[in-house]
């Protein structure tokens, strides 16, 4: 029945509901600046009904629960974009600090230091013998060492300052991702959809998932009940309910994947650092040895997309060796040995111990030369998630593509390593055009001893052999090499002829195939034996001229000169360890302008070499790089083509980085225009709300004031 009983608690109802309206309106109103606070609301219905007569009379309002303002399309929306937005802000932020290293604007850069080189060849050629020009020529080759070597140097200090810094995005994320499974944990306990909605709990989810969105991109299932399913793009799990998985930053390491009919006990080992993940696939089975039977394998840098190719278009394949026949890829120095025997308790890998059984086609073998970083499932399953580009720039979608992590990888590997190689590309390629003439030439003085400054891993094998560990073992062509022999006291030619590289009788050609680099000095000391004496000084050739004697190098068309170090400008072959020959940095004199003609004369004002070196600056000549392959260009040419690189890098980071983030900001205005507090509109809603509860109290006083009328007429 209705009467002022009904009415007071009809009233207590609408004063109790519109409290709770007035106490979220004030906790919006408080939160207004509060970061990742989404706006609550609190929904209302009738509290039931009475079939009466004249019909249906209301018992009241009820608040039957406090919501969240949040769209959740919006924000799965945001998270790929976001991640993407603060993989190119990462990128432009880092390539902004590279681009300075290769201002050129000042005139102080590698390219003013490298035409002020070849200037100084050509003063030299003015002036052949004038001891001005050949400091000159010194100073200027000292500078533009120098600025190679910095700037290898830079970058190399910007690499150590990403992984630093990939380091701290890892902890970063691993706590990230195990508040959210706490989170979960909690959402479970008092989470009861409906009635008592945790949104406190759910903004401090939605925080924490933005937080690991920037770091690396995520995927989110909501499983219901409070749980979420987090995953990495590559669909790596990183939260599953309240289990959670992390990640590790690891140190440099080889992977193994046989065939399942292989028997290999083998492994792939390496020294030496790249940026460039590596991956060895097996063409040809066969044994790991030093015979020409040896097994063939492929080499990838893009994770197995494409292939190392030669000059000729051809796949390139390289021999599987032993420890004592490695071979050089690249960065790397990379050989087989034996690997763990999960069969025999105890047994270790041996880097030394050559595999016994044969290695069959299709086994792959991993080389990842830097810190990576791998998802952790368990002590034993762990896979490797770092960012990775095809050879035509995709990403490895299997892997981390977005966030800072992509970011912070791609700059490390990706443009620094790109720029590294190329610089010492450029290195490689004016070190040995410009030893390759000076080797051939003449100074002012002749030598009575010189020691070659490239070694070799094997005295025994053939020059041109990958495992031989020369450095311009390449280069090396078939051909002859003249050599002169002076008397020492009066200058006169005692003996002038091509190496004789035949045990027997008769003047034989070099062959880098065939020749050992025993076999260069028992050349030397064959064809001018009492005079000059060759022996193999670590692994270096060293001639020596006996008492009385001289001795000059002539015309080389095998290049061996060169690739030995004898007679050289320049030691050293990468931008690190580019440098002037010690000789002549201590000698000015060994410096070759001029060169031995048809007579066996050096003759004063011969500027043939230093007019050679001079044009070379206007010559194209072939340099390569492992990924890129080979191109012919000036040296001047190709480093303002790499200074240009960096530039297209900077500017195409920086669009991709404001494309990017406009489309993650109209995102995020989007989830704001839902969950942000309004003032405005909170202050109308307080007003309408404290209306309410005045009214519902006005109500209470006249239930009052009925209850004491009925109690009035009684007395």
């Amino acid at each position: 029945m209705f009467g002022p009983n009904s009415i007071l608690d009809m009233a207590k109802g609408a004063l109790l509901t519109h409290q709770a309206c007035i106490q979220v309106t004030g906790e919006n109103i408080a939160n207004v600046d509060t970061p990742g606070y989404a706006r609550r609301g609190v929904t209302l219905a009738e509290a039931g009904v009475i079939n009466y007569t004249p019909g249906q009379v209301g018992l009241g309002v009820e608040a039957t629960q406090v919501i969240r303002y949040f769209d959740e399309m919006v924000e799965r929306l945001y998270y790929d974009q976001s991640a993407l937005a603060s993989r190119w802000d990462t990128t432009y932020a880092s390539l902004s600090s590279v681009e300075t290293m290769f201002n050129e604007s000042d005139g102080y850069g590698i390219s003013n230091s490298l035409s002020e080189f070849f200037t100084a060849w050509t003063n030299l050629s003015q002036s052949p013998e004038d001891t001005g020009s050949r400091q000159e020529l010194i100073n200027s080759t000292d500078t533009l060492c120098s600025l190679l070597s910095q700037t290898d140097s830079d970058l190399s200090k910007l690499q150590q300052q990403a992984d630093e810094e990939i380091a701290q995005e890892i902890d970063t994320a691993n706590q990230l991702i195990q508040d959210i499974a706490e989170l979960d944990r909690q959402l479970n306990l008092y989470d009861q959809p409906g009635s008592n909605n945790a949104n406190n709990l759910y903004d401090q989810r939605a925080t924490k998932l933005r937080d690991l969105a920037d770091i690396m991109g995520i995927n989110v299932i909501d499983n219901g009940s409070g749980n979420i399913t987090v995953t990495t793009e590559g669909g790596q799990v990183l939260v599953d309910g309240v289990e959670h998985y992390s990640l590790e930053f690891t140190a440099a390491q080889t992977r193994t994947s046989l065939t399942p009919t292989s028997n290999f006990d083998g492994e792939a080992f390496f020294t030496g650092n790249d940026t460039y993940e590596y991956t060895l696939q097996c063409v040809d089975a066969g044994y790991v040895s030093n015979g020409a039977a040896a097994a063939q394998f492929r080499v990838s840098l893009d994770g197995g997309r494409t292939w190392l190719t030669g000059e000729d278009g051809q796949e390139l394949h390289y021999s599987a060796r032993p420890e004592d026949g490695k071979i050089q890829i690249g960065g790397l120095t990379v050989w087989f040995g034996t690997a763990d025997d999960p069969t025999t308790p105890g047994s270790e890998q041996d880097p030394l111990a050559t595999p016994t059984q044969p290695m069959s086609v299709g086994d792959t073998f991993t080389i990842i030369p830097k810190k990576n970083i791998y998802w952790v499932k368990n002590t034993s399953t762990k896979e490797n998630i770092t960012p990775l580009q095809y050879a035509n720039g995709d990403d490895d979608t299997s892997r981390i593509c977005s966030g800072t992590l992509a970011g912070l990888f791609n700059f490390r590997d990706n443009y620094l390593g790109s720029y590294q190689d190329k610089l010492d590309a450029l290195s490689e390629s004016l070190v040995w055009e410009v030893n390759r003439l000076h080797s051939q030439g003449a100074g002012l003085e002749k030598f009575g001893i010189v020691e070659g400054t490239y070694s070799v891993a094997h005295d025994d094998r053939a020059l041109g052999e990958d495992s031989t560990g020369l450095v311009y073992g390449d280069k090396l062509q078939s051909g002859s090499s003249m050599f002169y022999v002076y008397n020492a006291d009066t200058g006169l030619l005692v003996s002038g002829a091509s190496l004789d590289w035949s045990a027997a009788a008769g003047v034989q050609n070099f062959d880098p195939t065939v020749n050992t680099l025993e076999d260069v000095a028992d050349a030397f000391n064959r064809t001018f034996s009492g005079a000059v004496t060759a022996t193999i000084v670590n692994h270096k050739l060293q001639l020596k001229a006996a008492d009385g004697y001289q001795f000059a190098f002539g015309t080389d068309s095998t290049g061996l000169m060169a690739a030995l170090g004898l007679n050289t400008f320049f030691q050293g072959s990468t931008a690190q360890d580019i440098a002037v020959n010690e000789k002549l940095g201590t000698d000015l004199d060994y410096i070759c302008a001029g060169h031995v003609n048809g007579a066996g004369e050096a003759n004063a004002g011969d500027n043939t070499i230093s007019l050679a070196l001079s044009e070379l600056q206007d010559m194209s000549v072939r340099i390569s790089t492992l990924r890129d392959g080979v191109t012919n260009q000036t040296l001047s040419g190709y480093y303002n083509s790499l200074v240009g690189d960096v530039g297209a890098d900077v500017a195409s980071a920086q669009y991709s980085y404001e494309f990017n983030h406009a489309l993650a900001s109209d995102l995020d205005t989007r989830q704001q225009e839902a969950m942000g507090v309004n003032l405005d509109e909170e202050m109308t809603n307080l007003i309408k709300f404290q209306h309410a509860y005045t009214a519902a109290a006005k109500l209470v006083t006249l239930a009052d004031e009925m209850m004491q009328t009925l109690l009035s007429l009684k007395s």
